[in-house]
């Protein structure tokens, strides 16, 4: 049972959960204050520590660490030397997990390796090579702490369970930590999600957070708050297990997680050497939630998450009871995203009464955990995956958890049960390795089931699909050769070998050059490694032009820029612009470069109302709208704009904003965004993250005229006056933009992060 309060929670002695003030006054024997008590979480305590303020409504944070990977380290680094930064200020993790396999585009992925050992050599950083270690698998051992903070720029930085909060970003808020300043935002609220009860022993954590997902993100239950795991529950399963089900909580759109520790989160530390890291975290005898989400463990049974959604969740018996019309659903959906250019069908899986499965993963920072695989292992033993079209993969999440589970032989019961066992590396999270069949349904122990992220091209005719399940549901089905199984069918949990972590290879293989950095070193660039492009300044007035309309409920970061192996090109900002949105609006690219042009055009001084031809008209309609009868070219920048209802859900990568940003994106209008990393990369690229309440009257190929646009920001920005410029006429609407920090509207109005910061430097010098 997964229970979501109406209201906020106040929680006693860690324990008892009651609603009213009154109660909590009368199970205490004191005087409550509802403002104090919020005071009382475990959240407010380490982002008290962590603020550089004394203001705690307004926070201004320093973290301890920070993590990247090789889709996003080469931007962030190029971004900060172009800011100024001369070393990396706090432990600063470069992994290589994402391209490691260097399949795409030549020497480029191993080219991107490179500038990131030789800006960890020049600037005194941490690098991973690759295929030792998966991003968060290697910050959890090596860096999470009780009571830490750590900044990454991949979303599912998250670490609660070691009693650290996480927080996955876009690569611009990774930069102001590099160059010394603060990542702003107000004080998050803080959900309670509170265990009861223990899991049964064919429940794994996939399925505790497919439930919790389930539950809260449709609704927005804890959208950019954080989640504060308490109760009983939490004892009830190792730190291992307890690390699967924090990653997660990414899906449910929170800003960041944390877990109350124990014993067990001290012997997971001190395993690793680290047993100083570790801190008792324990709400205060009294402490306020924002709001509470009650899961009994012992209800949860084995899950399944059908495409497209985490959050698109049904019991394994559930879905198997109703297999038809709960399939044709999906199909539904399908056919909506496969927009004519590509089939996709799940009935036809259906065999006797089951559905058949083309192929199984268990992998990344989810599923490669040491417990998930030896339970697979245990299942799998002395089994047959079958010589069909069903196959398994399974990746351990770091050398060191794959030299344990080979000295234990538990890689060889796999092995001889028919699965392929792989290095550390997050491709199939995202699109770049074990792409299924066209058609094919994939049943993944990993983190996110998206459109096409696991790989396919409806552009190309081509599309396959992902349902998310846990490693052990997904050894049951691979004993059954590929028919969709649960665990619960099985009797063979529990029998955890004692994990001994082994960091030899980790002496080895990475280099530590934190304090070490060597100036006079130079960076190592590839010929797919280039510099931003200029960005123009904030003008008084613009001009934006329709470019792109997506009416869909949600607008993934995926389908904003397509992962898989467009990733190698993340180093080459103009190159990577080439796929923006091209697996949802093929024809974007072409008409926002045509807008680039004629902003370029008019930043050379041409009058661009005189000479370009579709501009003629619209000029003459704005000068028909009262008091903008004097409308100069050097004041109104031309730029494109998406208009999308609920974009950005999903990955960090600031790429999604700076693809629009550099062939000529200057805003977005939404009704809302879908989390604040991808509103934060629009700001921090320099474009403006509109928003509106009314319906759009506008479409692909319209202009909309803002005027006074620096002034708006001197404002409440909550009635800004736009004009639609449609046929020679003009209509008015409104638009507004959520609240900025100053120095978020600084940025936009320098043009974007790298403007701002060169803008201070040329103040600092004179």
């Amino acid at each position: 049972m997964v229970k979501l309060y109406d209201k906020g929670v106040y929680l006693i002695k860690g324990r008892q959960l009651v609603q009213e003030q009154a109660q909590a006054e009368s199970l205490t024997g004191e005087k409550i204050s509802r403002e104090e008590a919020r005071k009382g979480t475990i959240a407010y305590s380490i982002l008290e520590a962590h603020n550089t303020t004394d203001n705690m409504e307004k926070l201004k944070i320093k973290f301890d660490a920070m993590a990247s990977h090789d889709i996003t380290f080469v931007g962030i680094i190029q971004t900060a030397k172009e800011s100024g930064m001369e070393k990396f200020p706090i432990p600063y993790v470069l992994t290589n997990c994402h391209n490691s396999l260097g399949a795409v585009g030549g020497t480029i992925n191993e080219d991107d390796h490179m500038f990131g050992l030789s800006a960890a050599k020049k600037y005194g950083g941490i690098y991973v090579p690759p295929h030792i270690a998966v991003i968060h698998q290697y910050m959890r051992e090596m860096h999470a702490g009780c009571g830490k903070m750590i900044l990454g720029s991949d979303s599912h930085t998250r670490y609660g369970a070691l009693g650290t909060m996480a927080i996955g970003e876009g690569g611009g808020e990774l930069v102001k930590q590099l160059l010394c300043d603060t990542y702003d935002v107000s004080r998050p609220e803080v959900v309670a999600i509170y265990l009861d009860g223990k899991p049964n022993p064919w429940v794994g954590p996939q399925d505790v957070a497919l439930a919790i997902i389930g539950a809260v993100f449709k609704n927005g239950y804890v959208k950019n708050k954080v989640m504060e795991f308490v109760g009983p529950g939490v004892s009830s399963m190792t730190t291992d297990y307890r690390n699967g089900i924090d990653v997660m909580t990414t899906e449910t759109t929170c800003l960041s997680s944390v877990w109350k520790t124990d014993e067990d989160t001290k012997e997971f530390l001190s395993c690793h050497g680290r047993e100083d890291a570790y801190e008792e975290l324990n709400p205060a005898n009294v402490a306020y939630y924002d709001g509470c989400v009650y899961v009994d463990l012992s209800t949860i049974k084995p899950m399944i998450a059908l495409p497209f959604h985490p959050s698109n969740t049904f019991e394994i018996d559930e879905l198997n009871a109703d297999l038809d019309d709960i399939l044709r659903e999906v199909e539904k959906e399908a056919a909506h995203i496969g927009n004519g250019r590509a089939d996709y069908s799940l009935t036809d899986k259906i065999e006797n009464g089951r559905l058949k499965i083309q192929q199984g993963v268990i992998a990344g920072c989810a599923g490669g955990n040491y417990t998930n695989i030896v339970e697979a292992a245990n299942l799998l033993k002395g089994k047959n995956c079958g010589n069909g079209d069903f196959s398994l993969a399974v990746y351990p999440s770091s050398q060191p958890v794959f030299i344990n589970l080979e000295r234990k032989g538990i890689t060889a019961d796999l092995m001889q049960a028919g699965a392929i066992i792989r290095t550390a590396f997050c491709g199939p999270c995202f699109g770049a390795g074990d792409t299924p069949c066209n058609n094919g349904l994939s049943i993944r122990h990993t983190t996110r089931n998206f459109p096409n992220r696991e790989g396919s091209k409806p552009g190309n005719g081509q599309m396959s699909a992902v349902a998310l399940m846990d490693a052990r549901s997904i050894a049951a089905t691979a004993a059954n050769q590929g028919i969709l199984t649960s665990a619960e069918e099985f009797d063979c949990w529990g029998d955890i070998p004692e994990y001994t972590f082994d960091d030899t290879v980790y002496k080895n293989r990475i280099y530590y050059g934190f304090k070490k950095g060597n100036e006079k070193k130079e960076l190592v660039y590839g010929p797919n490694i280039k510099d931003w492009p200029k960005m123009s300044i904030l003008t008084d007035n613009i001009l934006l032009k329709v470019c792109s309309k997506i009416l869909d409920p949600v607008t993934t970061t995926d389908e904003l820029i397509p992962s898989g192996e467009t990733s190698s090109y993340r180093s080459n900002p103009l190159g990577l612009a080439e796929f923006t949105l091209s697996r949802r609006d093929p024809e974007y690219v072409g008409r926002s470069k045509e807008v680039d042009k004629i902003e370029k055009a008019r930043i050379s001084g041409a009058d661009v109302f005189e000479t370009e031809k579709e501009l003629v008209d619209v000029y003459h309609t704005i000068r028909t709208i009262p008091g903008e009868s004097e409308i100069k070219p050097e004041e109104t920048e031309v730029g494109s704009v998406i208009y999308a209802v609920k974009p950005g859900d999903g990955s960090a990568r600031e790429q999604a904003a700076s693809c629009q940003r550099v062939i000529g994106g200057l805003a977005n209008i939404t009704r809302e965004y879908a989390t604040k990393r991808y509103r934060s990369n629009v700001m921090n690229w320099g474009m403006i993250p509109f928003q509106m309440k009314e319906e759009p009257e506008f479409e692909i190929g319209d202009y909309i005229f803002i005027p006074g646009i620096r002034e708006v920001f001197d404002g409440d920005m909550q009635n800004i006056k736009a004009y639609v410029i449609k046929d020679g006429s003009s209509k008015e609407i409104s638009l507004y933009v959520a609240e900025m920090t100053p120095e978020e509207k600084m940025i936009v109005k320098a043009g974007c992060l790298i403007n701002y910061n060169k803008e201070r430097k040329n103040i600092s010098a004179k």
